[in-house]
């Protein structure tokens, strides 16, 4: 267990160095060298986890709709917006946000999944669950209406970031919905929804990072006294796979191995599209 939980923590490490790296360099300028620099990990670490700079790419474009939550219990399509909008500020604040849509922008995996599958797939189920409730319009195709919802975002936040750095993205979020509301929802629904979103993200990040900041303390006070869990023994367990890759989300699966200083035969293959 103390293995597996070293080695969790080492793809977190590389897949958030990654993130800042693809951020700032697209794919094809982004170098391993730079991860390896920011992750502080080994080329060997680097290469147990992942096959290729491809795979590293794939787990954050996994990765990065796990910044929003959509909301089961009231209204789904209050949920829908509540979530664009968290995805919005994300955009400005997170740079898996930012590097996950940079990567789909850039079409990276043409002969992989769809780029926008996940949030068009997550989008129609809310649309589905509007339906259910009697918040949307019955004759409504969801999956039809998610991907003109995903299209019109990833325009919008492009505008956006060009006008304004991102700045106003929120506010044009809000305005899409404005647009889109009335073709989709019942006007007695649409009266009671909240274009804006209903949350304060600034106050719910503000709360997200103090509790991370208590809880790397409450693990570092932990580790000054004697119970640093690296040290001790134990075997590692896999994580799930990522789609089409074969890399996980987490460490890679069915692996009992050690993280090595080394770099593992055939690693840094040209095939893999890795960039030294």
């Amino acid at each position: 267990m103390a293995k597996q939980a070293r080695a969790v923590q080492t793809w977190r490490s590389i897949v958030d160095a990654a993130a800042s790296v693809f951020d700032d360099y697209g794919y094809e300028r982004a170098a391993i060298s730079e991860i390896l620099r920011r992750a502080k990990v080994t080329k060997g670490a680097l290469y147990f986890h992942f096959a290729s700079k491809e795979a590293i790419a794939q787990a954050i474009m996994d990765e990065q709709t796990s910044t929003v939550e959509f909301e089961q219990e009231g209204s789904p399509l209050q949920s829908l917006v509540d979530g664009g909008q968290q995805f919005a500020f994300a955009l400005r604040h997170n740079s898996m946000a930012r590097a996950g849509t940079r990567l789909s922008i850039e079409g990276v995996f043409l002969g992989g999944p769809h780029p926008w599958g996940d949030w068009i797939d997550a989008t129609a189920r809310m649309l589905e669950l509007g339906q259910e409730r009697g918040e949307v319009f019955p004759q409504i195709d969801p999956m039809v209406s998610a991907k003109i919802i995903v299209a019109s975002f990833t325009g919008i936040q492009l505008v956006s970031e060009a006008d304004s750095g991102r700045a106003d993205l929120r506010e044009q979020v809000a305005e899409m919905w404005r647009h889109i509301l009335p073709s989709i929802a019942h006007p007695g629904v649409i009266a009671h929804i909240k274009p804006e979103g209903r949350v304060d993200l600034a106050a719910q990040a503000r709360e997200k990072a103090e509790r991370e900041e208590q809880e790397a303390r409450i693990a570092a006070e932990a580790k000054g006294a004697g119970s640093d869990p690296t040290s001790e023994g134990g075997t590692r367990s896999g994580g799930s796979g990522l789609r089409g890759g074969g890399s996980g989300r987490g460490p890679r699966a069915g692996v009992t191995g050690d993280e090595g200083d080394e770099e593992p035969a055939g690693a840094g293959v040209a095939a893999g599209g890795i960039v030294a």
